[in-house]
């Protein structure tokens, strides 16, 4: 694995552009204050009554439209969602681009999945940190970085993968390290780790462990702190020790349970249910489901959301958080 890190960056590459975030929202506000706090001219481009207008306005930044950017910029920072993304291209940035700019990503998506095809006088790079927007911009204001995946998908310049590189260490991802990659790799490894993992695996494990313990009797606060609030607990510690690590941190009785139980749970079942998810990852069948259900006005995304809003466990949840915060009867 190639990681770069600050020291072997030139950050004055992209001191030199006019940059644009397009977008302000989990990323692209991120992308924007750090990039300004390096010293880089950067503005945000946002559409006719975008939602975050009034905050980058707040925050400072001169507010372009998306065409006005694309016309007059040097780098155009794609933050805009994945699903909105390519009619946002075809429609605000495609009839304006002209060789020499630069593409700059922060995920693989529409350049991988072939929604957005850049004309082959363009740069097409990508600097996706490892981590929500949030975490990016906390740990540059405290002096530190995430790291990030650095890809390069078009090089028309000669010159991408040494800008890719000098951003990155503008929004202090060099400071954790900038790790060479391709889109194909970041965009199939992010979505089926949020799927099998991180948003899909582990909230139905939650929530269907905390129905069974509720089932056989335990108040549902007590099996929401059982099921749901010790798992940051437990996640930090693999964080900062990884798995074998966290071992030496737990009793016995709890690490003799991991051994004999999670095969149970983690099964061979569950294994090629996950072989699966990864099949549709690679073949684009995910990703053409999600923009078909994004044209159809998103709806059974609003119903699984309003389904998961209401299940008990987000009661239990509020009545622990109240607890906690002193609020309890």
């Amino acid at each position: 694995m190639r990681v770069l890190y600050e020291r072997e960056a030139d950050i004055s590459l992209i001191k030199a552009k006019r940059v644009t975030v397009i977008g302000y929202g989990a990323q692209g506000h991120a992308h924007a204050l750090n990039l300004r706090d390096a010293g880089v001219d950067v503005a945000v481009a946002l559409h006719a009554g975008a939602r975050r207008a009034g905050q980058a306005r707040a925050d400072g930044f001169t507010i372009l439209t998306v065409a006005e950017a694309a016309r007059t910029r040097d780098v155009l920072v794609m933050c805009a969602p994945d699903e909105v993304m390519p009619d946002l291209y075809a429609a605000e940035i495609a009839p304006h681009l002209r060789a020499g700019q630069i593409l700059m990503f922060v995920h693989g998506f529409a350049i991988h999945y072939g929604f957005i095809t850049p004309p082959l006088g363009v740069d097409v790079a990508m600097v996706a940190p490892k981590g929500p927007g949030r975490a990016l911009r906390e740990a540059y204001v405290k002096g530190g970085g995430l790291p990030c995946i650095i890809a390069v998908a078009q090089d028309a310049s000669g010159g991408a993968e040494a800008l890719a590189y000098s951003y990155g260490a503008a929004l202090g991802c060099g400071r954790a390290g900038m790790i060479a990659s391709s889109f194909k790799i970041e965009t199939e490894g992010d979505l089926y780790c949020e799927q099998v993992v991180l948003c899909g695996g582990l909230t139905h494990l939650i929530r269907t462990a905390w129905e069974v313990q509720v089932e056989a009797g335990t108040p549902p606060e007590l099996a929401y702190f059982d099921c749901l609030h010790e798992v940051k607990l437990l996640s930090d510690l693999i964080h900062e020790r990884g798995i074998a690590g966290m071992h030496l941190a737990i009793s016995n009785t709890a690490e003799y349970g991991e051994y004999v139980t999670g095969p149970r749970i983690i099964d061979a079942r569950v294994k090629d249910a996950m072989r699966a998810v990864m099949a549709d990852v690679q073949s684009g069948k995910f990703a053409r489901q999600w923009m078909e259900e994004h044209r159809a006005g998103g709806p059974n995304l609003k119903r699984m959301r309003d389904a998961a809003a209401a299940h008990p466990i987000e009661a239990a949840g509020e009545a622990v958080r109240a607890l906690l915060a002193g609020k309890g009867a």
